[in-house]
């Protein structure tokens, strides 16, 4: 059987990859205190102080995974019906790796007052929000205007991406005894991630824990490079090409490339060919994490001379997934009870999660996804920054 036939079959057998368990059996005896008449004083506690709601609730352990489903995976717009077995899945990751109780939301809507709305007013259950799959450019401002409704709200899209991908570019440099500074990096994708890890590697990267940053980058979109004399450029594209391409290089995607060190690819799939990275500088870091289907295959690329190939898919080495950085920012702000989520835990979780590779090789640059201890490293390390950046309610 496929790929496609394995994932298909073990989805209809489980019908929902979640369920609720109950942490006290219900008997007799407790039925009075688990609801009625017991579970009114928890409520007359909550009512004189809201604060209380974190120790008789479950609020403080519990995340909202919601998307419209306007950009699932590498499959676009296809809805939210479609994208549930996908909210579901990072739902699980929660609960797996990190302890958190998830729950996965849908909305019928692609209207962004409508989702802000919807949002704000579910919160007051939820200890956390993970945005996931929202489209570019609304994702940008649903995200910003509720960070002021007391919980960490995180869009995976653009931080889980821009956190894992510079975890995994400084290890690679590591590896290959490359200068994180000298880097010519290529970008392909302007959507959520593609302007994100943009903002991360022109702001700030680490290198033995001393700041730096990336001198040359450049960002392409569907139309080729990103570029000040473009007149199709929106307001955020105008800011991405204020921050990349100093040399104000035009073409597209192929002429970008050439002399380039590292592709970071958070595009469409087949996008990048062989001769792309035959004109690139000799050992090119290639991210191809176009899901799910790469911008171009491992063993293609490493056949074209690249001698660090990393995509998002768990059946290749290097996987380079939001997975690794999710559940432990987010274990970390629950721990913090962190009203949102700063720069500074995100830093604080791109230093916990490169670090906790040792001695990266060109197969292993960053932890397996499934390992735990990392996720306990960076929610330490989240919490930590929470507390220094005063955003703890602790």
């Amino acid at each position: 059987m496929t790929l496609q036939e394995d994932a298909l079959e073990l989805h209809k057998k489980l019908r929902g990859k979640l369920e609720v368990k109950v942490k006290e059996p219900v008997t007799k005896d407790n039925l009075k205190l688990i609801y009625t008449p017991g579970v009114a004083e928890p409520c007359i506690q909550i009512a004189k102080d809201k604060s209380k709601v974190w120790e008789y609730t479950g609020k403080w352990n519990s995340v909202a995974v919601i998307s419209d489903g306007s950009s699932i995976l590498g499959l676009g717009n296809i809805g939210p019906l479609a994208g549930l077995p996908v909210m579901e899945g990072k739902a699980v990751l929660f609960k797996e790796l990190g302890g958190i109780d998830a729950i996965p939301i849908v909305l019928d809507t692609q209207d962004t007052e409508e989702i802000i709305k919807t949002i704000k007013n579910i919160s007051p259950s939820f200890g956390g929000i993970n945005l996931e799959d929202i489209a570019a450019p609304r994702c940008f401002e649903v995200e910003s205007r509720l960070q002021d409704i007391g919980i960490p709200v995180f869009h995976d899209d653009q931080h889980g991406t821009e956190i894992v991908v510079t975890a995994a570019l400084l290890n690679a440099c590591k590896a290959l005894g490359k200068n994180f500074a000298d880097l010519t990096v290529v970008i392909s994708g302007a959507g959520a991630a593609g302007m994100s890890i943009t903002k991360m590697l022109t702001c700030v990267g680490f290198e033995n824990n001393v700041c730096s940053s990336v001198k040359n980058l450049i960002l392409c979109d569907s139309k080729g490079i990103v570029h000040k004399d473009r007149k199709d450029l929106d307001e955020k594209k105008k800011e991405m090409a204020g921050l990349t391409n100093k040399a104000n290089k035009k073409g597209g995607l192929k002429d970008a490339l050439q002399g380039a060190d590292v592709f970071i690819g958070v595009s469409k799939p087949n996008l990048l060919t062989k001769e792309m990275i035959k004109s690139m500088n000799k050992n090119p870091i290639i991210f191809a994490m176009a899901n799910p289907v790469p911008e171009i295959m491992p063993a293609e690329a490493t056949e074209a001379g690249a001698a660090i190939v990393g995509t998002g898919r768990s059946d290749f080495p290097n996987q380079i997934n939001n997975s690794l950085a999710f559940p432990g920012v987010f274990r970390g702000a629950l721990d913090a009870r962190a009203s949102k989520i700063t720069t500074g835990m995100r830093m604080a979780a791109v230093r916990a999660l490169s670090s906790f590779v040792k001695n990266p090789d060109k197969n292993s640059i960053l932890p397996n996804a499934l390992d735990k201890e990392s996720v306990k490293n960076i929610a330490a390390a989240v919490r930590k920054a929470a507390e220094e950046d005063g955003v703890s309610q602790i």
